[in-house]
């Protein structure tokens, strides 16, 4: 079996560049280096779009829990906000709602105070999980690059200095000027993975932090609502 032709290493004391670095580099580790580019570039916009979902989210369910706090007709506030819900917090409030509406209209719910109650939380235990499984969209791709991103780099690093190797022992020439461009491409690689795999590391951390709040937040106020309704059902005739 023929050995594989090794590819140049380029000049002594070349240009050892970013964009050189990426240019000299041979073909598996310029895709390993795109893919990781392509990854952060992505982690990136994950990151500004949570930190802005989250930011909103909030934002609208304090807007929200001061209308539902201010004492007006739950009725009128399902009627303009939970039919329709179109932030978490309001999408609880309706399906505890819709619930209740549809108890209230059902002969003999009254004997069944405690089943009524049972279906109301399911209710708004199913939509907390729903709303929370939409806002945590993408974060296993966060999990994901911040874990493997550097061991991707690494197999990037890897493949170009066996094959910077291979090359050395083609020119016959270890000086360290001939063989510091090889190296410094196959280090590129696991330093832009390192790029990648930070940034997503810390931003899933903070973001999940947020997120975790969040689902506190809003089954906080499903428990908060969930006893006024059973207030109300026990104050019925």
């Amino acid at each position: 079996m023929e050995p594989i032709a090794a590819t140049p290493l380029g000049t002594p004391g070349g240009d050892l560049s970013l964009v050189s670095l990426f240019l000299q580099a041979d073909v598996v580790v310029k895709l390993v280096m795109l893919l990781l580019l392509l990854a952060s570039v992505w982690v990136w916009a994950i990151v500004f779009e949570k930190i802005t979902a989250l930011r909103r989210v909030n934002r609208t369910a304090d807007d929200f829990e001061d209308r539902f706090w201010s004492g007006g007709s739950l009725e009128t506030l399902y009627d303009q906000e939970g039919a329709r819900p179109s932030h978490p917090m309001a999408a609880v409030f309706g399906a505890a709602m819709a619930e209740w509406r549809r108890s209230a209209r059902v002969v003999g719910a009254d004997m069944a105070r405690g089943s009524v109650a049972s279906r109301i939380d399911r209710a708004m235990n199913v939509t907390i999980v729903r709303e929370m499984e939409r806002l945590e969209r993408w974060m296993v791709f966060l999990a994901s690059v911040g874990s493997i991103g550097p061991f991707v780099g690494l197999f990037g690093t890897v493949w170009g200095i066996m094959h910077s190797f291979s090359a050395i022992a083609a020119m016959h020439n270890t000086n360290l000027a001939v063989v510091a461009p090889g190296i410094a491409e196959s280090l590129f690689a696991t330093a832009i993975g390192l790029v990648a795999a930070i940034p997503a590391v810390l931003a899933y951390n903070q973001i999940s932090t947020s997120l975790a709040r969040f689902a506190s937040r809003l089954e906080s106020f499903a428990s908060e609502f969930s006893a006024i309704l059973s207030r109300q059902s026990e104050e019925k005739p």
